[in-house]
């Protein structure tokens, strides 16, 4: 485990299977599978980064190949091809990185180079990292010598995207799923690491890095070193604030501050505190995404009564997440949600994101900031007192949506929210230029002039009208139509009439298509031309005449 590297993810990488963080079951099987000699072809490691696919890879490498055969765990007397192997350099041991060698011919020279057996160990293995980057004429020459290795020729696999990987590869494998470490082994791991290391570091600072690393070793022990690395800088102890500030992480707190604010309708704090987080470096979808973290947590807190270890509060934070979870209704909450989310595709169209990220702020307080009670710790709600917040988060919400059109009808429910955002864009803008569409004809024109030449294909060919009217159209359609054609319909004629309509599909018999309309009225107006007279006489001057475009000849005979 100890090496002569001064980077710790390299420092303390696991030599063997008993230095491996976290994949209990998965070395247990391997070791089962070795201890009875029922070793598969292939292996394949799949897992998110840094939690050990290629170091497990490695290890197994080296219990395949140690000369020690009673345990086959070199440890403190490393065998010779333990020690190769640890260092790359073993001649039966190949590591490929198939990101960079991802054609069909890297593949073929390892087939070639495979049907050599051993020099100096029991098998010669290939190991190829990032295996999804293969290309798909890679993975086809490889099935075969996959499927009916020689006896000495392992494979091991390690990828991220397991997905990638066709299904006739997986099918030839053994597959392993390497988890997260859970939050306390990954808690303990670096306690040694600290140890080891003769350092004296705040539990707290080694309990953020735990969180920010999201059950990854690899980049736990680099978020590590740069805080040893900070501390030797100063001199001196860190404390958990300026950790904070090296990883550009903010505490959570913050965002219950500002949602205790939005509640109260106290928009001036809302924005001090947003700008506070603002000023320490924050992205401001790192900011949303944490927002939607505590409106699950006050959510569920209910349901579940009991927060993750690994997430970050204080028990004052706790005390008060449970506070919000008792006093704030799931209207509210899942409101609160769909706002979150729709602005994290929002931040987008706007130059400056923070600016996006504050009015945002804003429109959640509206909700909140003329109707909804104050929250304060020691208030205790009763169930009418539920109802009746919820009734005035209905008038706040149906208000806001009513607002320039003055409409005093009575809404029964909140619609989704995302229809209603949609609506309130519409009604803002006035629709000032409105086009008139009457009929499935104008339908088609409009489409012309706008230039939306897919949606007018698609209108020719591929939909049979049963109905035009009143904003709704009923259609049957062919096999042919295109998957996003009533969405795509659908948002044009918002655009276009500013008004909603409805796109009814129906099993109908609808009447034909407007390009089988026109190829029929061709095939009446050739079965005419040949009744008449004219073509009667051309027939029998010219015997091979053909009559390819009736069109143009009553073009000629109107000229």
């Amino acid at each position: 485990m100890k090496t002569n590297k001064k980077v710790l993810a390299l420092k303390y990488r696991p030599q063997v299977f008993d230095e491996l963080v976290g994949q209990n079951i998965i070395v247990e099987a391997i070791k089962k599978s070795i201890s009875l000699n029922k070793i598969p072809n292939a292996f394949l490691f799949t897992g998110i980064r840094g939690v050990g696919k290629t170091t497990i890879a490695r290890i197994l490498a080296k219990s395949l190949n140690c000369l020690d055969k009673k345990k086959n765990n070199c440890l403190n007397n490393t065998c010779d091809n333990c020690n190769q192997i640890s260092e790359s350099r073993h001649i039966d041991v190949l590591e490929m990185d198939a990101a960079s060698k991802t054609g069909v011919d890297d593949v073929r020279d390892l087939i070639e180079f495979s049907r050599y057996g051993p020099t100096s160990s029991k098998y010669k293995i290939f190991i190829i990292d990032e295996v999804h980057m293969l290309s798909k004429q890679a993975f086809n020459a490889l099935l075969k010598t996959l499927e009916e290795p020689p006896e000495y020729l392992k494979f091991i696999f390690a990828t991220t995207e397991v997905n990638k990987i066709p299904i006739t590869v997986l099918s030839r494998c053994q597959r392993f799923d390497l988890i997260r470490i859970n939050f306390d082994e990954l808690l303990n791991f670096l306690k040694k690491v600290v140890s080891a290391e003769k350092k004296n570091l705040n539990e707290e600072i080694l309990k953020l890095i735990v969180r920010i690393s999201e059950g990854s070793v690899r980049d736990s022990l680099s978020l590590l070193d740069r805080i040893l690395l900070s501390i030797e800088e100063d001199g001196g102890k860190l404390d958990l604030k300026s950790a904070q500030e090296i990883f550009g992480y903010f505490d959570k707190s913050y965002v219950l501050d500002i949602i205790y604010e939005i509640l109260n309708g106290n928009e001036e704090k809302v924005l001090e505190l947003y700008k506070n987080i603002y000023n320490q470096g924050i992205e401001p979808k790192l900011f949303i995404n944490n927002f939607l973290e505590i409106l699950y947590c006050i959510k569920n807190y209910k349901n579940i009564n009991d927060l993750n270890s690994s997430l970050d509060f204080s028990d004052t934070d706790k005390k008060r997440i449970e506070n919000l979870a008792n006093k704030v209704d799931n209207k509210t909450l899942l409101l609160f949600w769909e706002f979150s989310v729709n602005i994290i595709g929002e931040i987008n169209l706007v130059s400056n994101q923070h600016l996006a990220v504050e009015m945002f702020l804003i429109r959640l307080m509206y909700l909140n900031k003329e109707n909804l009670e104050e929250i304060t710790p020691n208030k205790n709600l009763n169930d009418e007192n539920n109802i009746q917040k919820s009734q005035l988060i209905d008038k706040a919400y149906k208000d806001k949506l009513d607002k320039d059109n003055n409409d005093n009808k009575t809404v029964n429910q909140i619609k989704f929210s995302s229809q209603e955002q949609e609506k309130i864009e519409i009604d803002d803008q006035k629709l000032l230029d409105k086009t008139n569409i009457n009929s499935f004809s104008d339908l088609i024109l409009i489409c012309t002039s706008k230039k939306e030449i897919k949606l007018k294909f698609e209108l020719e060919n591929n939909v049979n009208l049963i109905s035009f009217k009143n904003k709704n159209i009923e259609i049957s359609f062919n096999e042919n139509l295109d998957k996003n054609f009533i969405k795509n319909l659908t948002s044009k004629l918002l655009d276009w009439t500013g008004e909603r309509w409805i796109i009814t599909l129906s099993k109908k018999i609808g009447s034909i298509t407007k390009k089988e309309l026109e190829i029929n009225n061709k095939k009446n107006d050739l079965k005419v031309l040949k009744n008449s007279n004219e073509y009667k006489k051309a027939i029998t001057l010219f015997p091979d005449l053909e009559v390819i475009n009736v069109e143009n000849l009553k073009d000629e005979n109107n000229e």
